[in-house]
């Protein structure tokens, strides 16, 4: 098996180029292929969500598929979806075209973001992917610096086209190669009951912490939904140039590595359960400074980006230390699900709210959504080491 350290700045390079050419992606390209195109920017900006949906409905195969084969085969499958829906939308030549290949683009996130290469972190590390989980977040916090100015850099001298082009290609020659040659093939699952295919639940005593996670991860991802997309318009409201107001928003990415690097450093000395109410509570008094303008904006602003910094590492270890490593890649996928569904319905959400209600009374929604948050993560606690009690097959569709 490769070094540690390998694997996981192979696995850091694949989730910058992942999180940058889909997620980060209309950030900077939206704009130019509205007037590129004359398609509505709603709906440019709306190819997202499409993905992040398509990536929410393959969620829980995707983690089963990670515990029983590895993550090594999913990853290069991803980042192969990645490339070809990229090239998609770069050839589109009419919406609908557009809006499949953002359908394509969200089997290769659901493949190839943050819960299937923690999921793949924890099938080959186990109990010990902690740390694994903690540097890979640091790797990731890199993503919108690094392609923000790439993409800026293609759609000036490329265009539009010439730059998702571009990025599929970077997942043909880099994302595919790093998978295959730097991700180790996983050893054999231990199977502790009979053989079934599909997502697992996890035993009848962890069935509490597992519905207050994901309670918690679809509010936390409606907040982060909401905020990344409308904060902008949320701070000019408050009186903010765009200059300022951007400025401010270009402290949510600094402060999230501070925080990352912060908990490194604190080399797993404390439960994963105390990092997630940290970040629980910086996140609900970052927005709840926003909606009461109690203090500086600055400062809730930092507030907000430290607390979703550590948020990500702790959405990868808390359910490796309540669930155990035997269970942890297909638990990490029924827990996508639910957050990614939130994640891409909270834009359209913010906006009617915006539009219909006004900037404060989003404000306090999101404040009384960061109260939830408090209230969700105040119910969990840290249990004894994993047992081997039988799993519970899942019921329903997946």
């Amino acid at each position: 098996m490769r070094p540690r350290w390998q694997v996981i700045s192979a696995l850091g390079v694949f989730e910058i180029l992942a999180w940058g050419s889909s997620y980060y992606l209309p950030a900077v390209l939206a704009l130019p292929i509205a007037k590129d195109t004359e398609w509505p920017l709603p709906w440019v900006i709306g190819g997202v969500s499409v993905g992040l949906l398509v990536s929410a409905s393959i969620s829980p195969r995707v983690g089963a598929t990670i515990g029983k084969t590895g993550g090594r085969p999913v990853l290069a499958v991803g980042a192969l979806l990645l490339s070809l829906g990229l090239a998609i939308l770069g050839l589109s030549p009419n919406l609908p075209v557009f809006l499949l290949g953002w359908a394509v683009v969200g089997l290769g996130m659901g493949m190839g973001l943050y819960d299937p290469a923690f999921a793949t972190l924890g099938r080959l590390y186990g109990s010990d992917a902690r740390s694994a989980i903690t540097t890979l977040t640091l790797w990731g916090g890199f993503a919108s610096t690094v392609c923000w100015p790439l993409s800026a850099v293609l759609v000036e001298h490329l265009g539009w086209r010439g730059a998702c082009v571009v990025y599929a290609a970077l997942h043909l020659c880099v994302s595919l190669p790093l998978s295959l040659l730097f991700v180790p093939t996983a050893a054999a699952p231990v199977i502790r009951q009979v053989h079934r295919s599909g997502p697992r639940l996890p035993a009848p005593g962890e069935r509490r912490a597992y519905l207050l996670l994901a309670g918690l991860l679809v509010v936390s991802g409606t907040i982060f939904g909401l905020v990344s997309v409308h904060l902008l318009t949320l701070l000019q409201a408050r009186g903010e140039t765009l200059a300022a107001a951007v400025s401010l928003g270009a402290m949510v990415g600094p402060s999230q590595v501070a925080a990352r690097v912060l908990e490194m450093a604190g080399r797993g000395r404390h439960h994963p359960l105390w990092t997630l109410r940290a970040a629980v509570v910086l996140i609900g008094a970052g927005v709840c400074l926003l909606a009461f303008d109690a203090f500086p904006i600055v400062v809730a602003i930092v507030l907000y980006g430290a607390g979703n910094g550590v948020f990500s590492i702790a959405r990868g270890t808390v359910p490796l230390a309540l669930f155990g490593p035997d269970t942890y890649a297909a638990v990490m996928g029924l827990l996508a699900r639910p957050a990614l569904v939130a994640q891409a319905l909270a834009p359209t959400a913010g906006a009617a709210i915006i539009a219909y209600a006004g900037a404060a009374q989003t404000f306090l929604v999101l404040a009384v959504l960061a109260v939830i948050a408090v209230g969700l993560v105040s119910l969990l606690r840290e249990r004894h080491p994993h047992t081997d009690a039988p799993l519970q097959e899942a019921t329903g569709p997946v």
